[in-house]
């Protein structure tokens, strides 16, 4: 704010003395238009002299130096005029430079600001406001409506609406139910929930976000590092040419009108506002990429590697198909079933309560349960005997009826089968699998066009499962059976071929994100080790955006690249045209202003474009994760 207040007092002190001067000298005023505009340029060289002095004692060479050397040599040569151009040049490039940085830093900077700050704990039966810091996990917190959730838990109440937009960059409210997990930062869009609290706020993930998007803000990227060495070249260039131009005419006005053309501006701003605006851009679909550096290496990676479960695959057991004995209603049995599970605490058995619960389904407590490990479960459900398990416990050596399918229509290996029986006779099959992400397939696709040559799948899971998956997506080669350190080795091997980015979303993917050139982590679900270690996070759960972040990455990088090589051309051009005499010092330092601009008006193009996938993709995507499954033999 106090460097945007200066250079805003510059650019009017500048700008007053240039329209003084013009009247002064139309009017016949009796103090001289030179003395005023000499007058209006003097504060901006001071302060522009400072700020080379203060580059200095840090070791840095200011190149503003050409701005400082052709307003000192327009006041010598007797062309004033000309330096209080170069002043608001100065002092306008610096602000806008400012307003550039602002509104490309807002999405990232909101994020702090609207940190929670307050939560509702239940005491008994009291409500106490409590500073949110103070929550620890197991408080029952009390969120009102239009409020922010200031940690990380579990729903208590039946349903809820939620405005996850802060958090994920989906812009729809999204439905939770009893059970569902919840995060910090997210909006109750509804009426007032209760929920218990799972993570103290410190640990929650608003403030992973957070610490994230702090860090993200400190990091250069090496193509801007590069534009300030580039730039330290264009001082002594400068010069050269403008005392050339002084010698072969023997006109020092010549070589102010060089001084006052050339500009390291394109370099300095153009990078820097076109990085920071991409990784804004970035943030507003729920990618979080830290920092330019980060940007810009996403931007030259040409070898995509996916691990498979929860990146490829939605990561779970999905209930993907139902078939049923004819006459038997599939909701009746996914109810009696879920019931059934209800007294189980295996990982399948939450899947089935869940998607239960989602379509309103209204569960009973089981009774007599006896859980056969590695087998299934019995029990007593609304009066009648239920078994839910494999085919030995079901069946025993019996056949299979006739409206079983004897190999599971899944579309991938590693599908687990459900049989169950209803008073002893069976009536259901249910197939569970991790089922491809909808989006996986086009996500691939959109990589390719973008210039990922070489696409792979790492994981931990058995070689035929891992074949299956990858049937049918378009990837050049899959490794399976790998432990988190073989997933280093071969992240490895790919690096040192071309520049490589990973994908994925566990705890034992941590290692590999670290060691790829760019490591994308799927954060939505927490894995807070690998978000910590990942360039890039992605926020929304939907694989799709990772190849929305590389289109972000390949145009941010294209920008900058465009706005140095133009803006340096038109300067260089200027420059040679000044030489021979054909534009005056005033005229100069106008032309230049424009291009200026130009520069960074072009850079700012990074905070639009290019979108996410169509609504109609997302709508499939979410629609599937809710669990659909597929119903047979009987009526839906």
């Amino acid at each position: 704010m106090a460097a945007l207040t200066i250079h805003l007092g510059l650019l009017a002190v500048a700008f007053a003395g240039a329209v003084a001067g013009l009247l002064a000298q139309h009017l016949d005023w009796p103090l001289p238009a030179a003395l005023i505009w000499s007058a209006a340029t003097i504060p901006v060289a001071l302060a522009l002299a400072v700020a080379i002095l203060r580059d200095l004692l840090t070791g840095r060479v200011g190149v503003d130096a050409i701005a400082l050397v052709a307003m000192v040599a327009s006041i010598a040569l007797g062309e004033p005029l000309a330096g209080t151009v170069v002043a608001m040049m100065y002092a306008g490039g610096n602000l806008l430079e400012d307003y550039a940085r602002g509104r490309a830093e807002r999405e990232l900077r909101s994020l702090r600001d609207r940190t929670p700050r307050i939560a509702h704990r239940r005491e008994g039966e009291a409500l106490v406001d409590i500073e949110a810091e103070a929550v620890v996990a197991g408080d029952e917190l009390l969120v009102r409506a239009g409020e922010l959730l200031p940690v990380d838990g579990e729903l208590l109440d039946a349903r809820v609406k939620l405005d996850e937009s802060a958090v994920s960059g989906e812009p729809l409210p999204e439905t939770r139910v009893k059970g569902d997990p919840l995060r910090s930062g997210t909006v109750n869009a509804g009426e007032a929930f209760r929920y218990r609290a799972s993570a103290a706020a410190r640990e929650s993930t608003y403030a992973g976000i957070v610490r994230m998007v702090e860090a993200a803000q400190t990091a250069k990227a090496p193509f801007i590092r590069m534009a300030d060495r580039f730039a330290l070249l264009l001082l002594p260039g400068t010069l050269l040419v403008a005392g050339l131009a002084w010698w072969l005419s023997d006109d020092p006005v010549r070589a102010l009108a060089v001084l006052v053309v050339a500009t390291p501006c394109p370099l300095i701003l153009a990078a820097p506002v076109a990085f920071i605006g991409g990784v804004s851009r970035a943030a507003r679909s729920g990618v979080l990429i830290k920092g330019s550096a980060a940007i810009e290496g996403l931007g030259r990676v040409r070898t995509a590697i996916f691990d498979k479960t929860g990146t490829l695959t939605e990561g779970g057991a999905r209930l993907i198909a139902l078939h049923v004995a004819p006459g038997v209603a599939p909701d009746e049995i996914l109810r009696l079933v879920a019931s059934l599970e209800q007294a189980s605490h295996h990982v399948l058995a939450e899947t089935l309560v869940a998607l239960a619960r989602q379509r309103g389904l209204a569960l009973v407590q089981p009774t007599q349960v006896r859980e056969y490990r590695g087998s299934g479960l019995e029990g007593i459900v609304d009066g009648r005997r239920l078994i839910a398990g494999s085919r030995r416990l079901v069946l025993g050596e019996a056949l299979l009826p006739g409206w079983i399918l004897p190999e599971p229509a899944s579309g991938s290996t590693g599908a687990l089968t459900i049989l169950v029986a209803l008073d002893g006779e069976p009536v259901a099959q249910l197939v569970m699998a991790d089922a491809l992400r909808p989006d996986a397939l086009g996500t691939l696709a959109r990589l390719r066009g973008l210039g990922i040559d070489r696409i792979l799948m790492v994981t931990g899971d058995d070689a035929q499962t891992a074949a299956a998956i990858a049937a049918g997506l378009p990837i050049d080669a899959v490794r399976a059976q790998c432990s988190p350190a073989e997933k280093v080795q071969a992240i490895r091997a790919e690096k040192a071929r071309q520049p490589t980015m990973m994908v994925g979303d566990g705890l034992n993917d941590a290692p590999a994100l670290a060691a790829a050139d760019i490591g994308v982590a799927m954060g939505a679900r927490g894995a807070t080790a690998s978000s910590e270690a990942a360039d890039v996070v992605i926020l929304v759960d939907r694989v799709e955006r990772v190849a929305l972040a590389v289109a972000i990455a390949r145009r941010t990088h294209a920008i900058a690249r465009q706005s140095i090589v133009v803006g340096l051309g038109l300067s260089g051009i200027a420059m040679i045209v000044a030489g021979f005499g054909y534009i005056p010092p005033v005229a100069g330092a106008l032309l230049q202003q424009g291009i200026d601009i130009a520069v960074i008006l072009n850079a700012l193009r990074t905070l639009i474009g290019p979108e996410a996938a169509g609504r109609s993709g997302q709508a499939r995507a979410r629609s599937g994760g809710d669990g659909e499954i597929e119903a047979a033999g009987g009526t839906p």
